[in-house]
């Protein structure tokens, strides 16, 4: 969940450094640091607090004029955020500098083995026992750092990826990577090293991503080798063209890059659909599901698999499925499918959802579905991300970058595609009839320019939430469909204002949660014309009748709800199946503008990181 940047070559390292971790700052934010090197002397600074107080501290402490450097802004796992435990860390010799994103599981057993044979340390940090290692390792096997690094992680149990580099080797960084995302920028005489592609875009459109278990000695003049950590065995370089570009992953004139990205939404969903969905022709192609036909066609069920806004993708999914396929679908927290010894077999298909791709859970979720013999497909937006790379097919939601924490444009993008797949195994099941099933693809194509209108209720939904900033609780509504849109509003608030919220099918409301209503209680109520909207209607009722208030989400044109709440956010109709990528724009813009008002870091939420790449 941290994030890592490094950089050796011919310009100066600092400024790389500094705007690259300020591009991964979504990855964690309670402390980071920075270590220089210019042949002479190191130099580290770290400090609790955000980049820019790094950057304060840098400019008063540190001479910047060094051509190798690496740097870490971070999300606390072991030891509390403060200037100590803040990274890099390094050697008891003062030698080996080290970053590092991920979790040494055993670090406790190793860190007593370490203080027997006379090693101290400064800090809490799991991160300082694997540095301390390396050296024991490179003292007392009297090797070279890269294969001192290769003995101390078969050594280790854990995540990590990081960077290494010995003072004594100015010429030279030592990287590897399990279970956390490495990538490196090749430029002429040049490397750049980073949790994701962002830090180096403006210098380098060259990029060799590392896989699990594999590490990379990186040497000016010499170039990048890389080997297995286990066997030593020698892997094949394998550069891929960068297709994100600088202006992707900058503001663009928006306060927040949440708010950015809210309103990228329709052009994210057209990107999403552009040249699959041929609404003319009455085609989907999407190569992942037609070269595997088969395998979904001939499952006894599809298991989707996700955390997070991911999972709650994955419960409209199972709507569609089922309604549109009629293929049996259960979703399942990553987390906990991971741990339960699921029953799963070669006979059914497993969807894969996430993000980044690189979600800790979810990955191990697909291995352990691939060892027993299920067909995974993965459906996620980074291009090169441990899950494209590790599952058996799938497809990119061609979002762009997401760099706000909580997510947004990833939500709607990802119903797409898997509305997309949905239609696809309808059509090749015979289960919707061919006029529906063109409904459909018209209404699909028209959903960008839905989402854009729903958009321009912005300055109302503005003063709905000024109204209700001060709530403690609020309780979200929605039946079918729209169900997983009250569990996302819901997570949406809660995730950047603070405000405690649930999100509950708007029929259960009686089975408990009825009894927190009163005339302090905001409660949010998807209820548009179609799907169960009568019983949405007496729900309604019921809250009304106890003082609720009500902020009805509804379709353009409705009297009735207008009647009873005490405001209503209008939306286009659509088709219900559809309805998702439009309720949940209000959703997500009223969660917004409360936290905003609230005066709450909306990109950088406390406690969260926007790749969750450890347990």
């Amino acid at each position: 969940m941290c994030g890592i940047v490094g950089y050796i070559g011919h310009r100066e390292a600092y400024p790389i450094i500094i705007e690259g971790l300020k591009r991964l700052e979504y990855r964690g934010y309670d402390s980071a640091g920075i270590a220089l090197f210019d042949g002479t002397d190191l130099k580290v600074s770290k400090t609790k607090g955000k980049v820019l107080d790094l950057e304060n501290r840098v400019a008063s402490e540190i001479s910047t004029n060094a051509k190798l450097g690496i740097g870490h802004t971070r999300w606390a796992t072991h030891g509390v955020p403060n200037d100590i435990n803040a990274h890099p860390h390094y050697s008891n010799s003062g030698n080996l500098v080290i970053i590092h994103n991920g979790i040494i599981e055993n670090y406790d057993s190793l860190k007593k083995e370490l203080i027997a044979r006379g090693y101290t340390f400064k800090s809490d940090t799991d991160t300082e026992v694997l540095i301390n290692l390396i050296e024991d390792v490179k003292l007392k096997e009297n090797v070279k750092l890269g294969k001192a690094v290769q003995i101390a992680l078969n050594q280790v149990i854990g995540a990590y990826s990081i960077a290494v580099f010995d003072k004594n080797k100015p010429d030279e960084i030592v990287i590897a990577r399990l279970g956390s995302p490495l990538a490196v920028g090749i430029g002429e005489d040049e490397f750049f090293i980073a949790s994701d592609a962002s830090p180096f875009i403006e210098y380098t459109k060259n990029a060799v991503y590392l896989e699990d278990e594999e590490m990379a000695i990186i040497r000016i003049n010499k170039g990048i080798k890389i080997r297995k950590i286990k066997d030593d065995t020698l892997v094949d370089l394998y550069v891929q063209e960068l297709q994100m570009n600088l202006e992707q992953i900058e503001k663009g004139g928006y306060e927040h890059f949440m708010l950015k990205e809210i309103h990228e939404q329709p052009n994210a969903i057209r990107d999403t659909y552009r040249g699959r969905l041929l609404v003319k022709e009455g085609i989907i192609r999407m190569a992942g599901v037609d070269d595997n036909m088969e395998k979904f066609l001939n499952a006894n069920r599809i298991v989707i698999v996700a955390c997070g806004t991911s999972w709650h993708a994955g419960l409209v999914a199972e709507y569609i499925f089922e309604d549109l396929a009629r293929i049996p679908v259960e979703v399942e927290y990553a987390s906990e499918f991971r741990y339960r010894n699921p029953v799963i077999t070669s006979n059914d298909v497993v969807i894969a959802i996430s993000q980044s791709g690189e979600t800790a859970d979810t990955l191990a979720a697909i291995k352990l579905a691939k060892a027993n013999g299920a067909f995974v497909f993965g459906v996620c937006n980074v291009v090169g991300s441990s899950i494209a790379r590790e599952t058996n097919a799938g497809a990119y939601t061609h979002a762009g970058p997401e760099i706000g924490v909580a997510s947004t444009k990833a939500f709607t993008t990802q119903i797409t595609v898997l509305t997309l797949i949905a239609l696809k195994l309808a059509k090749a099941k015979g289960s919707i009839s061919n006029s529906d099933y063109r409904y459909h693809l018209q209404e699909l194509e028209l959903i960008p320019e839905k989402v854009a209108k729903a958009l321009q209720s912005d300055e109302h939904i503005k003063e709905v939430a000024d109204i209700y900033k001060d709530a403690r609780n609020c309780l979200y509504l929605g039946r079918g469909y729209n169900f997983p849109v009250a569990l996302e509003g819901a997570l949406k608030l809660k995730e950047i204002s603070y405000i405690h919220a649930e999100g509950y099918p708007a029929a259960e409301m009686k089975h408990g949660p009825i009894a927190l209503i009163d005339e302090q209680m905001p409660v949010i109520v998807v209820a548009t014309k179609k799907g169960h909207y009568e019983k949405v209607v007496s729900n309604i009722q019921e809250i009304k009748s106890r003082k609720g208030k009500i902020i009805g989400i509804v379709t353009e044109g409705d009297v009735h709800v207008q009647e009873l709440a005490d405001h209503i956010i209008e939306v286009p109709e659509t088709l219900e199946p559809l309805s998702p990528l439009l309720t949940t724009i209000p959703l997500q813009l009223l969660s917004y503008h409360i936290a905003v008002m609230l005066g709450k870091n909306v990109d950088q939420p406390r406690n969260l990181a926007k790749s969750v790449t450890v347990e």
